[in-house]
């Protein structure tokens, strides 16, 4: 059995495929195990090749679901694909694996693997993983599964204003606008987002002019999202998952960034149908979370916060602008599906 851990959310998902795809290449007659939480479920089917998925909501519970026939099963490889360490690190090696791919971390008492970088983009630092222990991944390699519209929309505009980290909202009555501007362009906008941003959706729409019923927000899972981005016309949000969504499905996106850089988190430069906007700059401070992922650690303190005009810096019409160039970029390239 091969044992990867990403407990994590929908973007963190979306840009370790080129990592699991790599390792489903290398051990093809292996059991391919994914630690991640069972919502993600629909979404880990549409990457492909996974065996099966042991829910894992964080790192403070032990990896149960790591056995066969009711007796803990022994992996003979156990990836690491969610942080730096100690606590990833430390929640793998419980399982006992035969070998641990990891990043270098002596606290954790692992002292093989690269050393982490801060400055990675989250793709490249999988990859780069993988790479150090002989086994090649692409980074390019981040297309999902297209599912059939048979219970979504097609060609609607998804505008998302929706974030669980506060400092990437940008002010719902900017997205409003934005809304508003696309109907009037002649877009089908929906509103989308967790059940915790259903009021907030429904106050975007209520403010662009849009009746009840384009506020998805709460009402579809993980799958029907991305069957929605799949068959969509345009993307406008933060960055968060539906953003990385329509990456792999190469839909028509306007992605606004901030207080983490694009550099870090944003769409591939060799896809031209992507826009992301930088609203700030980022301080020196290492943003490397509990999680090992590029968010600005909670509670505030020292170095915490972005330098420069931070994500209230981007107005309206730098969105439109945007979109007019991905607009642009689509009637020069044709079609964008894989």
């Amino acid at each position: 059995m091969i044992l990867a851990l990403r407990a994590l959310g929908v973007g963190d998902l979306a840009t370790a495929v080129p990592a699991l795809r790599a390792l489903r290449a290398t051990f093809p007659d292996r059991e391919l195990v994914l630690a991640t939480p069972a919502w993600l479920g629909p979404l880990v089917d549409l990457i492909g090749g996974i065996d099966r998925v042991v829910p894992t909501d964080g790192l403070d519970q032990p990896l149960q679901g790591t056995r066969t026939g009711g007796h803990p099963e022994r992996p003979e490889l156990a990836v690491n694909l969610h942080g730096r360490g100690p606590r990833s690190h430390r929640l793998l090696a419980a399982t006992r694996p035969a070998r641990l791919i990891a990043f270098r971390c002596p606290e954790a008492g692992h002292h093989d693997g690269p050393p982490w970088r801060a400055d990675e983009h989250e793709i490249d630092r999988w990859c780069r993983l993988l790479a150090w222990y002989g086994i090649p991944a692409d980074p390019a390699d981040l297309d999902l599964v297209r599912p059939a519209p048979d219970r979504t929309s097609v060609g609607v505009s998804i505008v998302h204003p929706g974030s669980k980290e506060p400092p990437k909202r940008w002010p719902p009555d900017r997205f409003a606008a934005v809304a508003r501007k696309l109907t009037g362009r002649g877009h089908t906008v929906v509103l989308t987002g967790s059940p915790d941003e259903r009021s907030l959706a429904g106050r975007v729409a209520a403010a662009a002019g849009l009746s009840d019923s384009a506020v998805l927000a709460g009402r579809t899972d993980v799958g029907e999202l991305a069957a929605l981005v799949a068959h969509a016309r345009l993307v406008v949000s933060g960055d968060t998952g539906v953003a990385h969504l329509a990456t792999a499905y190469r839909t028509p996106s306007v992605v606004l960034f901030g207080p983490v850089p694009p550099t870090l988190w944003g769409p591939p430069a060799d896809r031209p149908w992507h826009r992301a906007l930088w609203a700030g700059h980022r301080s020196d401070h290492d943003w490397t979370d509990m999680s090992g992922v590029g968010m600005p650690p909670r509670g505030g303190g020292p170095g915490r916060h972005p330098q420069g005009r931070g994500l209230t810096g981007l107005d309206v019409d730098e969105v439109m602008a945007a979109v007019d160039e991905v607009e642009q970029a689509v009637r020069i390239t044709g079609a964008v599906e894989a």
